[in-house]
């Protein structure tokens, strides 16, 4: 592309090399991370039910009061809106570089402090986490467009979905690692301080060493991100954030042709051009004009596809005992219900939600990311709305693995689907100066969507009220199809420049036409 710097052709044409490689898995363990923080949390909050409400009089296992239970497991996303949106600015302000190690260490601190408690009261215990997971999901937060957004900024054209949708694909490897330790460490205290069935003794079937398996898997999310933490400060600035928002084309060129193992040359006077064509801001008539209906699309389609997606996540506890993957809570003790649940999540996750997040990777390329997210949304659709509508029927014992199968089915098309293209075309479509807020803004949207599952479609699932569950999965079928209808609003990017999806270049093309105005200053770390 003769228009662009040679900068960037140089990263639009590289071939896939070492570090590719690096980037995805540097930026990928940040997600692991994010997923193992977010979704732990299913794992372990009838274990606090059991340990913090048990009432004696009512003869039955301790359970978080709803609105305690909305806030333990919504409380982080909170955060995480929050986060997307300030340092999803700062990403575009200060540089991706600058605030990409700060979400790390933010997530590292509060993960430990999770686990801890300041008093013996279950309203301190319970006040103390919904801070700290409040915190943590605010540097989780800033993962999500920063991540998004190196990755598609170092990529070739020919790759850059795939490379997107890998660092995203570890969300669901630490989905799988949420049910995994939770399991492990439930299944050693079980072992060494196993109690007695509800049934037999109400209060020594919780075990008081469960006190300390909780916190334990909460404060295990610290280690990935604190191992993460130094490769991530060795990253170089982006070669496009350098170029187009610094200025510095001369940085840029050095930076890249490290990585790249290449010499790039810096052009001034074509830099030049590309700032006085792109001085459009985020709030103005212009870029609505040209890039308006395509943060409309992808905003409304990652908060429609996160409202199924986290409903599915934070209310499998509730549906795995009517598909029979978990005992009645009366016949078992406490270690043993969150044994039984991780170990169920564990399941749907490794081969329900994990397959379909590799199936985006290896076929975005291919298929593109437009009809993945179209496909996904109505897969999700139809699935949702035989669970609802047979869910008398599916409920029983006999058919429970039929159950099962169209469940993870859901978990399968979501992630080989919409899942992992609201994730891809945020970091796509938008101009260089305003891609990360623009993102976070999608992002956040999505995080809305979460909030709607965790504080209004849990009401419907947290009692197994067969009724009110029936009710909920056909709601979710519908905003799938909403998600599917909203998907027209964005366009394909496979194959294309960032510059020339975005129209920086200033060539005339079917998705938009310009961009970006740069500031001065450079980044002057290598990547060793």
């Amino acid at each position: 592309m003769s228009d662009n710097l040679t900068v960037l052709n140089a990263l639009d044409t590289a071939r896939t090399q070492w570090y590719h490689v690096t980037a995805v898995i540097i930026a990928g363990m940040g997600f692991f991370t994010d997923a193992y923080d977010l979704f732990c949390i299913t794992t372990i909050t009838k274990l606090l039910g059991r340990l913090y409400y048990y009432d004696p009089a009512i003869h039955a296992p301790g359970k978080l009061p709803h609105s305690v239970n909305n806030w333990v497991t919504g409380v982080a996303l909170v955060g995480t809106l929050t986060g997307q949106l300030v340092f999803g600015w700062l990403g575009d302000k200060l540089g991706r570089k600058k605030v990409y190690g700060l979400t790390l260490i933010l997530m590292v601190i509060c993960a430990l402090c999770s686990g801890l408690s300041f008093g013996y009261s279950r309203r301190v215990v319970i006040g103390t986490l919904c801070f700290f997971r409040f915190w943590l999901g605010f540097g989780i937060g800033g993962d999500y467009p920063l991540s998004a957004t190196i990755m598609s900024e170092y990529a070739n054209k020919r790759s850059r979905g795939a490379f997107i949708a890998a660092v995203f694909a570890m969300q669901g490897v630490g989905i799988i690692f949420a049910g995994l330790v939770s399991m492990i460490i439930s299944k050693l205290f079980l072992v060494s301080f196993g109690g007695k069935a509800f049934s037999t003794d109400e209060v020594f079937s919780t075990e008081p060493e469960a006190d300390y398996v909780w916190r334990i898997v909460l404060m295990l999310g610290a280690l990935p991100a604190l191992l993460t933490y130094y490769w991530r400060m060795k990253m170089p600035e982006t070669g496009r954030y350098t170029a187009i928002i610094e200025g510095n084309a001369k940085q840029a060129a050095i930076d890249m042709g490290k990585v790249l193992d290449i010499e790039i040359q810096a052009e001034g006077e074509k830099l030049a051009k590309f700032k006085a064509a792109n001085e459009y801001p985020l709030l103005s008539n212009e870029f609505f004009a040209r890039h308006g209906l395509h943060l409309i699309g992808t905003m409304t389609t990652w908060f429609l596809l996160d409202i199924a997606f986290y409903s599915q996540n934070l209310t499998q506890k509730d549906i795995f005992p009517t598909m029979g993957l978990v005992s009645n809570s009366k016949s078992i003790s406490a270690l043993r219900e969150m044994f039984e649940t991780s170990r169920a999540m564990f399941v749907i996750a490794l081969f329900g939600t994990f397959p379909g997040y590799w199936f985006s990777v290896f076929f975005i390329e291919k298929i593109g990311r437009f009809k993945i997210q179209l496909m996904g949304f109505f897969m999700m659709s139809v699935f949702m709305a035989i669970i609802g509508a047979k869910y008398d029927y599916l409920k029983t014992k006999e058919h429970k693995w039929t159950f099962a199968a169209l469940y993870g089915l859901t978990f399968f098309f979501a992630n080989f689907g919409p899942n992992s293209t609201t994730f891809v075309l945020p970091a796509e479509l938008f101009p260089t100066r305003v891609r990360s807020t623009c993102h976070a803004l999608s992002a956040a949207s999505g995080k809305a969507g979460a909030m709607v599952s965790a504080f209004g479609v849990q009401q419907y699932t947290q009692d197994g009220n067969v009724h009110k569950i029936k009710k909920a999965m056909l709601l979710l079928a519908f905003t799938n199809m909403i998600g599917f209808c909203c998907t027209f609003l964005v366009t394909e990017t496979k194959g294309r420049s960032l510059e020339e999806i975005s129209g920086e270049d200033e060539r005339k093309n079917e998705t938009q036409m310009k961009s970006t105005r740069p500031h001065s200053g450079h980044q002057d770390d290598g990547w060793d």
